[in-house]
């Protein structure tokens, strides 16, 4: 199966100019917790909501005033329409992501999320290891 085919294909998004304040609110709108970054079409990075909360809100910062540029993941992992599904889940695995802007011709053509992978028939094992993968920590745990 290809992403094309499960994909989320209207996708809202911010510019890196947008202050860090309306991109929790176009998240908060649409119910979502990662946005694209966009220079029009073209994907520059992707901001979440733990990136708002840890770049932004827990170091006192003004989310009115703050660019977006100064807090998202520059040079995000992004898929392609005509990508397996479950090659798409392999990438999410090791690049520890949930969520996969997919492009065609460098513009935003649609989101893909394990969420999405997860509901397909037959997809459970690469969603489950993907989810595997993506919730093991990244440091030891503190006691």
């Amino acid at each position: 199966m290809k992403i094309k085919d499960i994909m989320t294909k209207t996708v809202a998004s911010v510019n890196p100019d947008d202050s860090v304040e309306r991109a929790a609110k176009v998240m908060r709108e649409y119910n979502i917790g990662a946005i694209p970054v966009c220079n029009g079409e073209e994907v520059v990075g992707i901001l979440t909501d733990r990136d708002i909360v840890l770049r932004s809100s827990a170091d006192g910062q003004n989310t009115n005033n703050q660019k977006i540029r100064g807090i998202m993941s520059s040079n995000p992992v992004l898929g392609t329409p005509d990508m397996e599904v479950k090659d798409a889940a392999r990438i999410m695995s090791e690049r520890q992501i949930r969520r996969l802007p997919i492009i065609e011709n460098k513009n935003l053509v649609g989101m893909v999320s394990l969420g999405d992978i997860a509901v397909q028939p037959h997809a459970d094992s690469e969603a489950g290891k993907a989810l595997t993968n993506i919730s093991e920590p990244c440091s030891p745990e503190l006691s």
